[in-house]
């Protein structure tokens, strides 16, 4: 053989047939390409066969936990599609980030502009900062257990757990003093205006027992003020269930909200 024909032996495992470049890999069956984008880690799943429109959904943090629904839209010829933003806490730096994912995704490999996110825990903070600046971007907003306010998690204010480790860490990523972050007006209860003035609709799943992310002070603040606004917001309650575990064993009522809210966007896929 050839040296080129040993190069290309080698390099075969880290080539996608989609044109993306990275290591690849196995997610449920289907092909999973990881890569680096500027400072981030990033993950892309290609279904079988790709939707009309090209599809996403864009998975926030705890990569691969509870996957039933990113399998689910997979099989529907979804993508799923993911880049790290780790210890930023939805900052604006994490919005910048997740800014550059999403011009890559939509202007080099023609991914669909308005993409479904999808936060657990503290992914909260991330798709609801990122959506709120991209509100013509986004189809739906699916939070599972989400932190809505960094007042309860990290810190622990209200009823909720704190954690000191990552309360120091989301304190830096914003570069604000405990003082400033008791006034700061950027969590995800905050600024609801520009996604119901687009018409996001919203889906939560909670445990009502959840004592880590309590949903009286994340899911139901958002919920009353997003209704308040006009906004659409459904939310599915666990009873006795707590911060764990995420997602529902039955993905069904999360992707039918999904196609719903697709279908209601021209030229989405239905």
């Amino acid at each position: 053989m050839t040296r080129l024909g040993l190069l290309m032996l080698w390099l075969a495992p880290l080539l996608s047939a989609a044109g993306f470049e990275g290591k690849q890999s196995n997610f449920h069956g289907f092909t999973m390409v990881e890569f680096a984008l500027g400072e981030a880690r990033c993950r892309v799943v290609q279904p079988k066969e790709v939707a009309n429109g090209r599809p996403w959904i864009w998975r926030a943090r705890f990569w691969g936990h509870e996957p039933q629904l990113d399998v689910a839209l997979l099989k529907r010829g979804w993508h799923v599609a993911y880049c790290d933003v780790g210890n930023l806490f939805g900052s604006p730096r994490a919005v910048k980030r997740w800014d550059a994912f999403y011009a890559h995704l939509t202007t080099n490999h023609q991914f669909n502009p308005r993409p479904v996110l999808e936060g657990m825990s503290r992914g909260g903070l991330i798709i609801y900062n990122w959506a709120k600046a991209n509100p013509e971007k986004v189809t739906c907003i699916y939070g599972d257990a989400p932190v809505c306010d960094f007042k309860s998690w990290p810190a622990g204010r209200g009823q909720g757990k704190a954690s000191a480790g990552a309360w120091r860490g989301c304190l830096k990523a914003y570069g604000l003093t405990e003082a400033e972050a008791w006034e700061y007006r950027g969590n995800p209860i905050d600024g609801l205006e520009p996604l119901a003035k687009a018409g996001v609709p919203l889906i939560h799943v909670v445990g009502d027992a959840d004592v880590v992310v309590p949903v009286g002070e994340n899911t139901t603040v958002l919920e009353r003020r997003y209704k308040k606004l006009g906004g659409t917001i459904q939310v599915i309650h666990k009873p006795g269930v707590g911060h764990h575990p995420h997602s529902l064993k039955d993905p069904a009522p999360l992707v039918a909200f999904i196609l719903q809210a697709a279908a209601r966007r021209p030229g989405e896929p239905k």
